[in-house]
């Protein structure tokens, strides 16, 4: 099996593809293959648009990719998403795509295109303390299936995205249909207010209030509210549920860790 590696948002460190690929190697059972693009900087992005779209395509279009792994979240894959999914090649239905954060507005548009998508740990994860055992489940998934790393509390088809990156691709191009899913999500590094703000957004959505359940997965390195507010995330998800009639359905096991575990999209018509 071909795994490539490109970084549609922010560079990849090389110190970090240099552990992956030694893991992968070690392992025996597949082919790393980092696009040089991968560690280009362009400002904030790895790359700017046209670098990290001609990546992104050109692994896309490659039939000797077996899935495609996102290197690494920050921001940006969402200036190259609609591009991406223009006149899409035979082969790229062929490949599984991997990865989450940022990535998740492409897991989204990709998913409705018709394309194998799943959330799952990313190659810049080998950093986080624990991020062997990270890169050690993606590579179970992508390579074998593996269902022990997928999220244990799955019940029928599932989505999983960041919080605020799929509030922000409601009301666009990329934003897949919901009814009847299981919907995970997470988020890091925002105020608590934040989320209450966007859970307002989140549920709101008439697609949205068509899940079957939502779950909450950890919601890290919250920032403190000046002044402080009353509750937690859990307390905002449940209320925001609440309010707009979704079954909320308690913890998931996914976040911005290495405990961050697999969840496949369901198959799509595209």
């Amino acid at each position: 099996m071909r795994i490539a590696v490109v970084a549609p948002s922010c560079a990849l460190s090389e110190a970090a593809a240099e552990r992956v690929h030694a893991i992968v190697e070690a392992r025996g059972d597949a082919e790393l293959v980092v696009h040089p693009q991968c560690f280009l900087r362009s400002g904030h992005f790895a790359g700017d648009d046209r670098a990290r779209l001609s990546a992104l395509r050109s692994v896309m279009a490659d039939p000797a990719i077996d899935a495609v792994w996102f290197g690494r979240g920050g921001y940006g894959s969402n200036r190259i998403a609609e591009a991406a999914l223009k006149d899409l090649p035979e082969t790229a239905h062929a490949k599984t795509y991997m990865g989450y954060s940022d990535a998740g507005f492409l897991l989204a548009g990709f998913h409705k295109a018709g394309l194998a998508v799943a959330h799952g740990p990313m190659v810049q994860d080998i950093n986080r303390a624990g991020g062997e055992a990270a890169i050690g489940r993606a590579l179970d998934w992508l390579i074998h299936r593996d269902t022990s790393a997928l999220e244990s509390g799955l019940c029928g088809a599932a989505m999983a995205f960041n919080l605020t990156v799929l509030s922000n691709l409601l009301g666009t191009p990329l934003e897949p249909h919901f009814a009847g899913i299981e919907l995970l999500i997470e988020d890091v590094a925002e105020h608590l207010y934040r989320i209450d703000r966007t859970m307002f957004h989140l549920v709101s959505s008439a697609n949205v209030r068509r899940i079957r359940r939502l779950r909450l997965g950890r919601v890290s390195d919250v920032p403190a509210n000046e002044p402080a507010w009353k509750g937690d995330a859990q307390a905002i998800v449940r209320d925001w549920c609440q309010r707009s009639g979704i079954d909320f359905a308690g913890p998931a096991d996914i976040g911005h860790d290495a405990s961050n575990r697999v969840v496949p999209f369901p198959l799509a018509a595209s």
